[in-house]
This record gives structure tokens, C-alpha cells and sequence, in this order.
């Protein structure tokens, strides 16, 4: 009797073995860069220029673009986006503004997920965990979570206690709590002043609005990143890169390939696509499209399973 031996598991190569991925570039960052400004120009320019039905499109439109300033904010926060760490650094602060993000913040919650994906007690992205209802899924959509986030932030540090946030290093709290006052306080002089220069309704219009509509729009495309995936440290099996077109690889800075960004966080935005190639054949999750993703959550949620 013969005996057939089991395939042993896929192993993702070393770091040292990817490092010719990881040269980052001024240039890139820039071009992207300018790319994300002229799409929230344009689709600030087809607010203005919209009436009646054709508004609410507009808006949603550049609350897409608005709410995609996240990529970018994630990239600076790996100093990926650009060679020079004072041009992430910036870039990275003011790209946060519209989305009420604080990029010092960030980069302390954003590696405690990398070095805990998926511990669902260290890992503060997540907080509150995959939906297990309906309710729960449009309560997470909807930004309901992010809000009340990202103003329970803005609560803490100017009370000076950031105690809520264990990630958070003594010796960085500080530096985190001016960076935050700061951010909170331009953010809303900022709005006050355009308010006061163009009217209200601008501020609704143009931002306001915008964020209220895009926000939902990441908030999708984020849950794809790691819900249904394993809670261990197996950066194969605990995140899925997602195969879409190039109009969403262009706006989230080539994020949908996550499972390579985890794995490798080195390696630049521009690079990804050369680690999919080199790693396609050993992840675990790799979708075929945020529509049936989300299709196949909402059906196991109707059926009584957990996202």
C-alpha cells in the first residue's frame, strides 16, 4: 500500500530576499501624489458645476477621493511613500486632515496592527471585530465606529490622557498629544474659516458631505483586508490581497495588494505589484473583487454566521 505525503505548507521568503523591492523613490510619491490632487480638483470642480439630480453624484465622488486620502496616509506612516522622511511626515499629516486623522497617532495604532494582526486583544484595528449581524455590518459601513473614533481621539488628547490607548509608549504620548491638538485645531479653524469666506454650505458641500458619503466607500473596501482571514501571525493566511481594476490600484496607492504590504512593509507602494507577482501562488486570500467579497459576507450574515 502506497502512502502519498502531505505538501509541506508555503513559507514566504525571507525579508532579506525582498529587499531589492524596497528602494522608494521622491518621484513616484510625487507623481502619485499630484495624481490624488487634480482627481480632488476635478471632482471639486464637478460639485460646482452640478444642480439637481447630478449633486449628490459629485459629492459622492469626491468623497471618494476624499476618503482614499487614507492611502496615502498609510503609505507616509511606513515612510514608503517617499525617499525623504520629512516629506512623509508632512504629506502624511495633511493627508489626514479631511478623514479628522492624526498621523503621529497613526503610526503607533498602525504598528501595534502589524505586529498583532488579527489578535483580537492586541490588535487595535480590530476593534470592534468582524460584524456578526446585519446590523452590525451597516452600523460598520455606515462609519458609525470611525467617528465616534477618531473624536474619542481628539477627547483624549486634549484632556492630556491617552491612557485608552496601550500602544501608545510613554515616551511618545506627548509628542501624539501636541500632534493631535494641533491637527484638531487646524482642522476646525480651517472649516471655520471657509465657512466665514465661502458660506456654509460650501463647507457641507465640499467636505462635510463628501466625507460623510465616501467614508462608507472605505469603510468597504478596508474590511476586505483582513475579515475571514486566520487570527495568527501567518502573514500568508492573515490578510487577502484583492485583484481589482487599475482605477482602484491608482487611488489606494496599490494597497489591494495587502497581504504583500504585511508581509513586507518595506516595500513601496510602486513595488507591490513585482511582490504579488513573486507571492501570488503561496497566499491564502486572494479575492476576486470587492462586490463578491462583500456578496459573500452579507450572505453568510443573512444565514446566521459571522462576517
Amino acid at each position: 500500500m502506497s502512502t502519498t505525503l502531505a505538501s509541506p505548507a508555503p513559507t514566504a521568503p525571507k525579508p532579506r530576499q525582498m529587499m531589492h523591492l524596497g528602494t522608494r523613490s521622491n518621484a513616484r510619491g510625487a507623481v502619485r501624489a499630484a495624481i490624488h490632487l487634480a482627481l480632488l480638483l476635478g471632482s471639486a470642480a464637478l460639485i460646482a458645476g452640478a444642480s439637481g439630480p447630478w449633486l449628490l453624484p459629485a459629492m459622492l465622488a469626491m468623497g471618494i477621493v476624499q476618503a482614499a486620502l487614507f492611502a496615502p496616509f498609510h503609505e507616509t506612516a511606513h515612510y514608503t511613500a517617499f525617499r525623504a522622511r520629512r516629506a512623509n511626515a508632512v504629506a502624511g499629516w495633511i493627508a489626514g486632515l479631511p478623514g479628522l486623522h492624526n498621523w503621529h497617532f497613526y503610526q503607533q495604532f498602525h504598528l501595534a496592527h502589524h505586529k498583532h494582526t488579527g489578535d483580537p486583544q492586541r490588535d487595535p484595528e480590530y476593534t470592534p471585530g468582524p460584524p456578526r449581524s446585519l446590523a452590525g455590518y451597516v452600523a460598520r459601513v455606515a462609519g458609525l465606529f470611525y467617528w465616534r473614533a477618531r473624536l474619542q481621539t481628539w477627547v483624549a488628547a486634549w484632556r492630556g490622557d491617552m491612557s485608552a490607548y496601550p500602544f501608545l509608549h510613554p515616551a511618545t504620548a506627548p509628542r501624539v498629544i501636541r500632534s493631535v491638538r494641533a491637527s484638531s485645531a487646524l482642522t476646525v479653524a480651517l472649516a471655520v474659516a471657509a465657512g466665514l469666506a465661502f458660506g456654509w454650505q460650501a463647507v457641507v458641500l465640499y467636505w462635510i458631505g463628501p466625507q460623510l458619503l465616501g467614508q462608507p466607500v472605505l469603510r468597504l473596501y478596508l474590511m476586505a483586508e483582513h475579515t475571514g482571514c486566520t487570527e495568527d501571525s501567518n502573514g500568508l493566511t492573515n490578510t487577502r490581497t484583492m485583484i481589482t481594476t487599475p482605477l482602484v490600484r491608482l487611488l489606494m496607492w496599490n494597497m489591494p495588494f495587502h497581504a504583500e504590504h504585511h508581509l513586507y512593509p518595506f516595500i513601496p507602494f510602486h513595488r507591490l505589484a513585482e511582490a504579488h507577482a513573486l507571492l501570488r501562488d503561496r497566499l491564502a486570500h486572494v479575492g476576486t473583487g470587492y462586490a463578491a467579497f462583500h456578496r459573500d459576507q452579507i450572505g453568510r450574515l443573512l444565514r446566521g454566521g459571522a462576517a
